[in-house]
């Protein structure tokens, strides 16, 4: 099922994506996107930080994964739309992955919820979340 809800509080903001802060692979995501979002579209917090649970507070839809969340134009995508919808904006050649979006969701995030299930025992965890770089601060929240 296509997860979305709506932030209860409107404001302009870049588009901000929640991640485990403690997992290896989510960590490695986020930095594939740092070094591929040329525009400086996405901001990053952790899901365990104080401003990662303000964000999931302001929303309508408690059922959240615990791994990746993203808010862009006022909405909530979970799950792999999230995946999706950041890799759109990645540009070329990661935009190509979008058109997978046209894959129900039923579909797609079964497979990314296994993954999700799985990604400890795979890749690893730490012990904290990460503490950017200074070169990077001005990106995370």
């Amino acid at each position: 099922m296509h997860k979305q809800a709506r932030i209860k509080e409107k404001s302009e903001q870049p588009a901000i994506v929640l991640f485990d802060g403690v997992c290896n692979l989510c960590n490695a995501s986020v930095n594939f996107i740092l070094d591929r979002d040329k525009q400086g579209v996405f901001r990053f917090a952790a899901l365990q930080s104080d401003v990662g649970k303000k964000l999931i507070a302001s929303c309508t839809d408690d059922s959240f994964p615990d791994s990746v969340v993203l808010f862009e134009n006022h909405q909530i995508y979970t799950e792999s739309t999230a995946i999706l919808r950041i890799c759109r904006r990645l540009g070329f050649p990661w935009q190509l992955l979008y058109f997978l979006i046209f894959i129900p969701a039923f579909l797609r995030d079964p497979v990314y919820r296994w993954i999700a299930r799985h990604r400890y025992r795979w890749f690893g965890k730490r012990d904290v979340c990460r503490v950017p770089t200074p070169e990077l601060h001005d990106r995370f929240l």
